[in-house]
């Protein structure tokens, strides 16, 4: 199977990125089922890359339904280290306008219905979270933003709800009240997974709206939203194209080790299925 160092998840135009070669197709079968798509790779700038359509071609799978486990872990199953991943949101704050970009630091949990841990089952592990994306990469997405020539801000907090409806007016102004920045349905449970398989994660945050807080802004609607994330896609494909050449080789945060200290389960009473099934996650720490 091929390898790939970068993972992007995002939307199926992403990988139409010039320069990228040996392009190939994979399909991927985890503990966990398949992940959403068919997992497009290649080689941008000398460097393998893997493109996952984060709701499948055609954007059939809503944010609860996503198979946010089978996800990380297909992209891990591919040697991946680092991922990209660009999230829509809405903003909670005039100065970040629709067509800007937010790197994040931040997030809240408002979602309730999705799996967030791939352990359980006989096998605890307690993995760090204070800072839930990894600031080297959130660094060097930053930094290529403000080479491609967008509109970014550097750190913020980003709201994660359930969905798939959007914000009343009250929990919008709730959220701004607590000095929240951003507001979508994506970067979770994929932050929290990514640490768990020692994956470096951060977002470009691609603001489409004002959600629903400032009385002088029309209610949402999602051609609107639609129609300015489709116009930043070419955006973070030039971001994307500058970062993979950034992203340091030697990894600079403790994301790659965030496993090291967390499993709390006796080795021995672990379930042989679970060290089977989570193999490719423990198995360097659980024999």
């Amino acid at each position: 199977m091929p390898q790939a160092k970068i993972g992007v998840i995002g939307g199926t135009g992403l990988y139409d990125i010039e320069g990228l070669t040996d392009i190939e197709e994979v399909n991927i079968d985890t503990p966990f089922g398949q992940p959403s798509d068919t997992i497009v790779i290649g080689r941008l700038e000398g460097v393998g890359i893997a493109f996952l359509p984060r709701h499948g071609k055609g954007h059939r799978i809503s944010p609860t339904e996503l198979p946010a486990r089978a996800n990380i872990y297909a992209l891990k199953s591919l040697g991946v280290e680092h991922i990209i991943a660009v999230c829509s949101a809405g903003s909670f704050k005039k100065e970040l306008k629709p067509g800007d970009l937010l790197i994040p630091d931040q997030l809240i949990d408002r979602t309730r219905n999705r799996v967030n841990s791939f352990f359980g089952e006989g096998i605890v592990a307690h993995v760090a979270f204070a800072d839930p994306f990894c600031p080297a990469l959130s660094q060097v997405l930053y930094q290529s933003a403000q080479a491609a020539g967008a509109s970014v801000h550097d750190k913020g907090t980003f709201v994660v709800m359930e969905g798939p409806a959007f914000s009343t007016r009250a929990e919008s102004r709730l959220y701004r009240s607590w000095g929240a920045d951003l507001i979508g349905m994506t970067a979770l449970p994929e932050a929290k997974l990514a640490r768990e398989a020692e994956i470096c994660y951060a977002v470009i945050g691609c603001i489409t709206d004002y959600d629903s807080w400032w009385h002088s802004a029309e209610p949402i609607t999602i051609d609107v939203i639609l129609d300015t994330l489709h116009r930043n896609i070419d955006t973070a494909r030039k971001i994307i194209k500058l970062a993979v050449s950034r992203i340091p080789r030697r990894h600079e945060c403790g994301c790659a080790t965030a496993l090291q200290n967390a499993i709390v389960t006796a080795a021995e009473v672990i379930p042989p299925q679970q060290k089977q099934k989570l193999d490719l996650l423990i198995g360097k720490y659980i024999k």
